[in-house]
C-alpha cells in the first residue's frame, strides 16, 4: 500500500518550539531551514517557513520560535494556544532541562489546555558526556507514561546535522496523521472507533459480500485509496505477511476482516500511520474518525419551526431489511448484542444514551421488535435528523442520502386543511407531580405498573407504534415534561412548534392535582395563542381506580366546556384500563383543527379582531357605494350636458 496523500483542507501546519533558555531552539530551527549550522543566532527568530515540497505530504510548515523569559510568558501562552503541534526541547548535556519537561513544560501545556501532539527533542547530542550514555527509551519512558500527549521523542545535533529534518517531519506527521485517534499505545491495539470505521470500509469493498476481499477487490481498494494497482506478486506478498502472523487473516476467498484489521495495526506499529489515514480519508472520515460534515446534506434539514423530519418509505424498507439481516434467528427479537452489531460500523451505538436509551418497548427477552426498532429510528429522525441520516450512512444505506428523509407540511397549514399528513406525532405530556405521567409513559411501552412513586427530574421520551382502525400504523412520541420544567419550556417563543398534541394528566382523586393541571393547561393554551403555535389538547384523569374528589365531574365539565375541548378521559394504569387513550391521542393529532383550547384572553382577542374586520368591511362597503355614486353622478352629468 503506497504513500500518503495530503489531507483535504489542510493548508499548513503551525509548529511552536518551546523549552528552557539555552536548549538549542533557535539553532534547531535555523539548521532545519537553511541546512547549515548558524554561527550567530539571534535571541528570537521570526516565523520560519518550510516550503510545501520539503516533506512528502506537500503541506507547508511554519515554525514559531519562542522566548522563555518570564516577561514573555503571555506571548508564549498565546503562541502555544495557536499551535498545531509543539516541539519541546531539552539539552542533552544539561540533565536539569530534561527534568523541567515534567516539572514545568508539560504541566504548563495542560494548564493552558493545549491539546495538540507534543514532540520531545533532545538537542546538542554532540555535547553529551560519553560516560553518561543511556538509551532514549530509558530516559523518556517514565515521562511518556505520565504524559500521553507526547507523540515522539528524538535526539539531534544541529552542529553535526544529526536528525534535524526528522524533528519537523515527525511534528508535521503527528498533525496530519495523528496516532491518538487510531491506536492505544498502552494496550497496543486499534481503538474501537478506528476498528468500526475500518470494518465499514471492508464491507463497502467486499462487493460480493462473501466476508473476504478477493484479489480483484483488494486491487480495487488499492486503486481507490492510492491511485495505483497492486501487482499479483504484491497481493501474494501482502496475504503471506498476514497469514504468517495470523492464520485466520486469510482464507480461500481472500483477506478476511480480521486480516484487514491486522494489516492496519501492523502499519501503525511500524510508524506508517499515513497509510491508514489515507484509507480513512478516502472514505470520508475526519480526524475524529467520523464522516466529514460535507457528506451529510445539512441543507436538507432547513425547515420552519412547526415542520418535522420523517424517514421516507425508501429508508424504512432499508431498515426493515437491516432488521431481518441481523435478527438471524427470525424471532422478531433483536437482542442487545444484535443491536450493537447493527451499529458496529458506526462510531458508537447512538441508542446507548438518553434520550434513546429505554425509550422503546422491549420484548420479554430484552430485545427490540421490528416496530420498536423502527420507532427508535423515527425518534432519532424527529429529534436529530442529521444524526439519524449519518447513522443510516454508517450502516450502509445505499441510496442518495437526501432520499432517506422528508420534511413534513407545516402544522399551521395542516390546521387549515383540517388534517395532518404526518406519520410521526409528538405529544407533550404535562401534569403536576405524582399525577401519573410516568405511569402513562411506562404503560405505553408495555412496562408493568409500579406502586412506588419516583419523581421525574428530567424530560423523558417514550416511542411506540399505534395501530389505528383499518390496520394503519402511526408512530407516537410521548415527551414527558416535569412540572418544574414547564416555565423554562414556555420561555421560548417556538417551544410548542414541534408539538402535535399536548396531554394534561391529573390525579382524579386529588382536587389540588386537578387545579394545577388546569393551570398548566391555561399556561400552554395562552402561550399557543400568543405565539401562533396553538396545539390540540386532551385532559387525562389518571388513577380512575381511586374515588374521585367531590366536585370532579362538575369542575371538569365546566373547564372543558369553557375551553371548547373534550371532557377528561379516565384511565387507570394500575388496572391497565387505558380507554383507548393512545389511539385517541393520535386521532386528535391527525385532526389539528379540533380540540384546541380557547382561553378567555384568546376569546376576547378573536372577538376584537372580528369587530375590527367587520368595521373595515362596513368602511369598505361605504367607500365602494360612494365611488359608485360618484361614477353614476358623472355619467348623469355627462348625459345631461350632452342633451342640453
Amino acid at each position: 500500500m503506497a504513500k500518503s496523500s495530503n489531507p483535504e483542507g489542510k493548508t499548513g501546519v503551525r509548529i511552536v518550539v518551546a523549552g528552557d533558555r539555552g536548549t538549542g531552539k533557535s539553532s534547531l530551527i535555523v539548521t532545519a531551514a537553511a541546512e547549515t549550522f548558524p554561527t550567530n543566532v539571534p535571541r528570537l527568530l521570526p516565523p520560519t517557513r518550510l516550503p510545501e515540497d520539503f516533506y512528502p505530504d506537500r503541506v507547508p510548515i511554519t515554525i514559531i520560535d519562542t522566548s522563555s523569559n518570564p516577561e514573555d510568558r503571555g506571548k508564549l501562552a498565546e503562541e502555544l494556544k495557536r499551535a498545531d503541534a509543539v516541539v519541546l526541547t531539552y539539552a542533552c548535556d544539561q540533565p536539569e532541562t530534561l527534568n523541567r519537561l515534567s516539572t514545568f513544560w508539560l504541566p504548563e501545556l495542560r494548564q493552558l489546555e493545549v491539546k495538540v501532539p507534543v514532540i520531545v527533542v533532545g538537542c546538542k547530542l554532540d555535547l553529551r558526556d560519553d560516560q553518561q550514555q543511556v538509551s532514549l527509551e530509558q530516559v523518556m519512558s517514565p515521562i511518556m507514561q505520565q504524559f500521553r500527549e507526547i507523540e515522539t521523542c528524538i535526539e539531534c545535533s544541529a552542529y553535526k546535522h544529526i536528525q534535524i529534518p526528522e524533528v519537523f517531519y515527525y511534528a508535521q506527521k503527528a498533525v496530519l496523521h495523528p496516532t491518538g485517534p487510531l491506536f492505544d499505545q498502552e494496550t497496543q491495539t486499534l481503538k474501537p472507533r478506528c476498528v468500526r470505521a475500518l470494518k465499514r470500509i471492508f464491507i463497502l469493498c467486499d462487493h460480493d459480500r462473501d466476508g473476504a476481499l478477493s484479489d480483484a477487490e483488494l486491487n480495487n481498494f488499492q486503486v481507490k485509496c492510492f491511485n495505483a494497482p497492486l501487482q499479483p506478486s504484491e497481493i501474494v506478498g501482502v496475504k503471506r505477511v498476514v497469514q504468517d502472523k495470523l492464520v485466520e487473516g486469510v482464507n480461500e476467498r481472500g483477506l478476511t476482516l480480521t486480516g484487514f484489521l491486522f494489516l492496519h495495526a501492523l502499519f501503525i506499529e511500524k510508524g506508517r500511520l499515513e497509510t491508514t489515514w489515507t484509507v480513512l480519508r478516502k472514505f470520508g472520515y475526519n480526524n475524529d474518525i467520523k464522516l466529514s460534515d460535507d457528506l451529510i446534506p445539512y441543507s436538507s434539514f432547513k425547515r420552519a419551526p412547526d415542520q418535522s423530519v420523517e424517514l421516507t418509505n425508501e429508508a424504512i424498507e432499508f431498515l426493515k431489511g437491516v432488521y431481518e439481516l441481523f435478527d438471524s434467528d427470525l424471532d422478531n427479537n433483536l437482542r442487545p448484542i444484535e443491536v450493537e452489531d447493527v451499529f458496529s460500523t458506526a462510531p458508537e451505538n447512538p441508542w446507548n444514551d438518553a434520550p434513546y436509551k429505554d425509550a422503546a418497548e422491549k420484548t420479554a427477552l430484552g430485545g427490540l421488535s421490528l416496530d420498536a426498532f423502527l420507532s427508535e429510528w423515527a425518534l432519532m429522525t424527529l429529534l436529530d435528523p442529521a444524526r439519524s441520516l449519518e447513522n443510516l450512512i454508517y450502516i450502509g444505506y445505499p441510496g442518495d442520502s437526501s432520499s432517506a428523509i422528508r420534511i413534513t407540511r407545516r402544522r399551521r397549514l395542516d390546521r387549515k386543511k383540517q388534517q395532518s399528513e404526518r406519520n410521526v406525532f409528538q405529544c407533550f405530556v404535562f401534569g403536576p407531580a405524582n399525577a401519573g405521567k410516568s405511569a402513562l409513559m411506562n404503560s405505553f411501552l408495555g412496562r408493568p405498573y409500579l406502586d412506588s412513586y419516583s419523581p421525574t427530574a428530567d424530560e423523558q421520551y417514550a416511542v411506540n407504534v399505534v395501530e389505528l382502525p383499518g390496520g394503519i400504523k402511526k408512530t407516537l412520541v410521548l415527551r414527558e415534561i416535569p412540572e418544574d420544567g414547564v416555565s423554562k419550556l414556555l420561555s421560548s417563543k417556538e417551544s410548542l412548534a414541534p408539538c402535535d398534541i399536548a396531554v394534561f394528566v391529573y390525579d382524579s382523586s386529588d382536587e389540588s392535582s386537578w387545579k394545577r393541571a388546569t393551570e398548566l393547561l391555561m399556561d400552554v393554551a395562552g402561550h399557543g395563542e400568543d405565539t401562533g403555535y396553538e396545539v390540540p389538547c386532551l385532559i387525562v384523569a389518571a388513577k380512575d381506580d381511586l374515588d374521585s374528589f367531590p366536585m370532579a365531574i362538575q369542575n371538569s365539565t365546566r373547564v372543558s366546556q369553557d375551553m371548547g375541548i373534550e371532557a377528561p378521559i379516565p384511565i387507570s394504569s394500575k388496572l391497565s384500563d387505558f380507554n383507548n387513550i393512545f389511539r385517541r391521542i393520535v386521532n386528535a393529532a391527525e385532526h389539528p383543527h379540533l380540540s384546541i383550547p380557547e382561553t378567555e384572553a384568546g376569546r376576547s382577542r378573536k372577538q376584537y379582531h372580528r369587530l375590527i374586520n367587520r368595521s373595515l368591511m362596513v368602511v369598505s362597503v361605504g367607500a365602494a357605494v360612494a365611488i359608485v355614486g360618484f361614477a353614476a353622478y358623472r355619467v348623469y352629468a355627462t348625459r345631461k350636458n350632452a342633451s342640453s
